[in-house]
């Protein structure tokens, strides 16, 4: 029986339909998505989500993938090697399939329009809605601190990701449904609130991930910072001796049964996914031969699978100057969708009383230049009455 709750499977539902329509016409729907750069990808990233982005890509979908380095710090602090963990995520993205040719890679620091969207947004949701949403609450309760500021808004910055491009589709993973669900509910208040004619914003859809969610080696939650995962730059000597060290049990027959034999149900779980087969029947082929088989034929899927996206990934890291230049072009892109939608917001907003040269750009020459006249004419006349007031 499944343990899925009413609005998940109706969120199941949702996603399969959403799925006949991206088939049917892609080119309708926008996807955004995105990582933290907290380190390299590993093999979850690529089964989870780099090969859905590739393949929605290919589909003719357009991708906006953000490197989400602001986002860094609401649980760590930035460090003198987030340039090289940037550029790594990049070469990660290329060597998996991403085509910056037809989607845009892009980061949060380069893109100040996208970031002054989190203050208006901020007026639309109230304190206990924050402090409600999951990672909020699991971050108070794992630290037993009150969370950041930057923690605590954290929903709404990914609120601002996900519009500031008008996207209309997000790939998540079930537990991810809340984050999305605040998102959706900004969007709602905001075109009540200030666009209710010609609403501005879309109450972006979520596409469930087909592949679910893999835990690491070690059967905890597999992250960038537990570095429980098996990385895509890893080589496939280091691949094979991270898997021979997970853990296992004394049983000798393997069997798929989570609950009772949860690490050996991981590594199945792994490599059903790394060769896209059924766990059960993985188990029934090994059967008595051991957790060595195991192992054995994991490390070979998933060196086997990886193998041509190591080689991309090496050829590209050795060119840094094209890594910047992929994000230069993405950043760029990103920018002029980000202050489109700031105009239309500051123009819902009746912020038109400034003659703007557009959010987040410099002053045009000729502009400047006016100003500066009126500067210096305002600094002469303060002089001459400073004079006037000294002679009398």
């Amino acid at each position: 029986m499944s343990n899925r709750t009413p609005s998940q499977q109706a969120a199941l539902e949702r996603s399969a339909a959403l799925e006949q329509q991206l088939q049917a016409a892609p080119r309708q729907f926008r996807v955004l998505t995105g990582d933290r750069p907290t380190g390299p990808l590993h093999i979850g990233h690529y089964l989870g989500t780099l090969a859905n982005r590739v393949r929605l890509q290919n589909l003719g979908v357009e991708v906006i993938v953000l490197i989400a380095d602001y986002q860094v710090m609401t649980d760590q602090q930035a460090s003198q090697q987030l340039p090289t963990t940037v550029r790594g995520v990049v070469a990660d993205y290329l060597a998996a399939g991403i085509d910056p040719g037809r989607s845009t890679i892009f980061t949060h620091s380069a893109v100040p329009a996208l970031n002054e969207l989190v203050l208006p947004f901020l007026s639309l949701v109230s304190d206990a809605e924050l402090h409600r949403n999951p990672t909020v609450k699991a971050e108070t309760e794992a630290t037993g601190r009150p969370p950041t500021g930057l923690m605590l808004t954290y929903p709404v910055h990914q609120a601002a990701d996900i519009l500031f491009c008008l996207a209309n589709v997000v790939p998540v993973g079930l537990d991810q449904l809340p984050h999305l669900e605040t998102t959706r509910l900004i969007a709602r208040r905001f075109n009540e609130r200030y666009a209710n004619r010609s609403p501005l914003f879309p109450e972006p859809d979520a596409l469930l991930t087909a592949t679910p969610m893999l835990a690491g080696l070690d059967g905890k939650k597999m992250s960038k910072t537990r570095g429980n995962g098996i990385t895509l730059q890893a080589t496939e000597d280091h691949t094979a001796a991270l898997i021979r060290r997970a853990p296992t049990d004394s049983e000798r027959r393997i069997t798929y049964d989570p609950s009772a034999r949860p690490a050996v149900a991981n590594l199945l779980d792994l490599l059903a996914a790394a060769t896209d087969a059924d766990p059960q029947h993985l188990a029934d082929e090994i059967g008595n031969r051991g957790a060595g088989r195991l192992k054995q034929m994991l490390t070979e899927a998933i060196n086997e699978l990886l193998r041509p996206v190591r080689r991309r990934r090496a050829d590209l890291a050795k060119d840094t100057d094209y890594l910047d230049s992929v994000l230069d072009t993405g950043n760029t892109r990103a920018c002029q969708l980000a202050n489109s939608t700031l105009t239309k917001v500051h123009d819902l907003l009746g912020m038109t009383y400034a003659d703007r040269q557009g959010p987040g750009n410099h002053l045009s020459r000729p502009r400047w230049a006016r100003i500066e006249t009126l500067i210096r004419r305002r600094s002469r006349l303060g002089d001459l009455a400073e004079r006037g007031q000294m002679a009398s």
